[in-house]
């Protein structure tokens, strides 16, 4: 007889399952550790009791532009910390620094498991829902601080997704008024908010200030949709590509490198559709600042490219408009509205396709129109602070709360404080 589960259920289960394996598996650990140190006269492995000042965790290789500059910052500083990655092709693990040792800790759920039964007294993450699902606190962890890898609203990440982070340094101080407004809605323990700029912008602010302006080009339209059924090709198909042709302007088409994962076939027919040529590019390289930088407008989705374009290259967006069902994302539990959707229209154009005619108007009107030069001086000031500081900022939080965790005995009881979190919820 089959029985079936539904994914909700099958979830709830799964978590039920490591939480208790981990909690199994902590057990044992402590009673295994308490034996050798009873067997060897009192003399405890030093590999077993090892305690970790920083360790900082990538659920994937794309955020390496995010802890690059952390990484170098706390080498140039000389404090030790410990990278560790869930992909065995990170670039990190290149890398030749003296303090930061980088590693790769598993993929998927190995990865969790590792971080679950992690010893360190800070960890710093961009990954959203910890102790909510696979990755559970560890009891021997004192401070968990999450960063930011984009411009973006706390309200558009999974429900309960920075809930029990005791640190959240912010891009933007509307993030921070959000994260309130939950934490209320919850009754959960204020978390500590500072500003903590976006790493990846600084790094790609300074990259162009030392390349200077692109050589002269035609007017160029890059397209750089998103992947899945509400971006761009899955809504527009070749349409958007057509008529952006009919608009005379140089194109490069820049797909999300997971379209051609998840929707290969279309991909194939859209670069068979529409071929490169004198006017038509398909660019695919692994560094996008280039093309980038020789763009003078970009389409998109809800891309976060389009911030990193608008408020560093300081270049006009033209994008499609932007839906959402709130119920699975925090922002069901805020009513008000979601900050990335009010600024879109400081930054450009939403897309109208009933008009190809229209869509060249549209351009140019972007291109010229000073309203929205004044729309993207007005979204950098809101969405990324400490500009061209960042990881100095972080590092500067980063060493203070390690000087603070090492004078604080309450630090220690981790456990006591999850629970508490738990309770509050």
């Amino acid at each position: 007889m089959l029985y079936y589960i539904d994914p909700g259920t099958g979830s709830m289960l799964f978590t039920i399952i490591i939480g208790a394996a981990s909690a199994g598996l902590y057990a044992l650990r402590k009673a295994l550790l308490k034996a050798r140190f009873v067997m060897s006269g009192g003399k405890q492995d030093k590999v077993d009791s090892e305690r970790r000042q920083i360790v900082i965790f990538a659920d994937g290789k794309q955020y390496w532009n995010v802890f690059k500059p952390i990484c170098e910052e706390l080498e140039r500083r000389g404090i030790d910390a410990d990278y560790m990655t869930a992909s065995p092709d990170d670039p990190a693990l290149e890398s030749s620094f003296e303090h930061v040792n980088c590693e790769f800790v598993g993929e998927g759920n190995r990865a969790f498991a590792r971080l679950n039964m992690l010893k360190a007294d800070i960890v710093v993450s961009t990954t959203p829902g910890l102790d909510v699902y696979q990755w559970k606190r560890s009891r021997d962890v004192k401070w968990y601080v999450h960063v930011f890898h984009a411009v973006g609203d706390v309200m558009l990440y999974r429900i309960f997704g920075l809930d029990y982070y005791d640190a959240v340094l912010l891009s933007g101080p509307y993030q921070g008024v959000q994260i309130r407004k939950l934490e209320q809605r919850r009754n959960l323990p204020a978390k500590e908010l500072l500003p903590g700029g976006l790493t990846h912008m600084d790094a790609l602010r300074k990259r162009l200030q030392e390349a200077g302006p692109a050589p002269d080009h035609p007017t160029t339209v890059l397209l750089a949709p998103s992947w899945g059924a509400a971006a761009i090709f899955s809504r527009y198909g070749g349409r958007i590509i057509e008529a952006l042709l009919q608009t005379g302007y140089h194109v490069v088409v820049r797909p999300h490198p997971q379209s051609f994962n998840s929707e290969a076939d279309m991909m194939e027919r859209l670069m068979a559709e529409y071929p490169e040529s004198d006017q038509l590019e398909w660019n695919r390289d692994n560094d996008n600042f280039e093309v980038l930088r020789r763009s003078d407008i970009m389409v998109s989705d809800f891309s976060s490219v389009v911030y990193d374009f608008a408020l560093v290259f300081d270049r006009p967006i033209i994008y499609t408009e932007p839906t959402l069902d709130r119920a699975p994302y925090d922002a069901w539990w805020i009513d008000e509205p979601i900050w990335t959707h009010v600024t879109l229209p400081k930054l450009g154009r939403q897309l109208e396709l009933d008009d190809a005619d229209g869509l060249k108007q549209m351009i140019d009107e972007c291109l010229t129109d000073e309203r929205f030069q004044a729309g993207r001086d007005q979204v950098r000031e809101e969405g990324w602070s400490c500009r061209g500081y960042a990881a100095e900022t972080i590092v500067d939080y980063l060493e203070a709360k390690l000087a603070e965790l090492s004078e604080s005995p309450e630090a220690l009881e981790i456990s006591e404080e999850a629970d508490g979190r738990k309770l509050a919820e």
